[in-house]
């Protein structure tokens, strides 16, 4: 029989994951040519953003999983006590993949499934880890796509008029490790305040 999942090994498994990327950056980036390090960079916060995606679906399913009033409260809709991860996560994503616009937008996912007091919600919501989540949606859009509209955004998010690339701004001043630790402070508090 599978484990159930947890919130805080997940929780756990992002804060590895997110010093994996930075030791990747400063093991693969020594010696490497401005464009290269701008590139890993690129990388860098795709897979951040991967990682941190993976981490709020899982504990949205816990959320929905294990306490099954939790949606039931939201919803109004009476569910079944016993849920299981399979069906949980069809209910957050459908036939689709987890994607969150920034911030605000995680925000009004996690309101979806879970009442405002909610420990999830409410980790979330802190204004200390509202420039981290901006930064992170946008900085990863921009390295994705480079377009025009994920250039504005990521201007916006960073207090900008110009920019040549994500990489290049989060190589610089130590920017990626700045949003890395943010997200794992806000992991930690999040496995501090799960029940398992």
């Amino acid at each position: 029989m599978p484990k159930k999942k947890s919130v805080r090994r997940n929780a756990e498994a992002f804060k590895k994951w997110a010093e994996g990327i930075s030791h990747f950056l400063q093991t693969v980036g020594s010696g490497q040519s401005a464009e290269h390090a701008s590139w890993l960079h690129d990388y860098a916060i795709i897979r951040l953003y991967r990682e941190f995606e993976r981490l709020m679906l899982h504990a949205l399913v816990v959320a929905i999983n294990n306490v099954s009033d939790t949606m039931s409260a939201v919803t109004g809709i009476e569910f079944p006590k016993h849920l299981t991860d399979e069906v949980c996560e069809y209910l957050i994503i459908g036939t689709g993949y987890f994607d969150f616009r920034g911030r605000d937008g995680l925000i009004g996912i996690l309101r979806k499934y879970v009442p405002d007091d909610h420990y999830l919600l409410t980790a979330v919501k802190k204004s200390k880890y509202k420039k981290a989540l901006e930064r992170l949606a946008c900085l990863r859009n921009f390295a994705a796509h480079e377009s025009s509209p994920s250039k504005r955004a990521v201007l916006a998010a960073v207090g900008q008029k110009k920019i040549g690339s994500c990489g290049s701004w989060l190589k610089c001043q130590r920017r990626f490790d700045a949003i890395k630790d943010r997200l794992k402070e806000l992991a930690n508090e999040i496995e501090q305040r799960a029940p398992y």
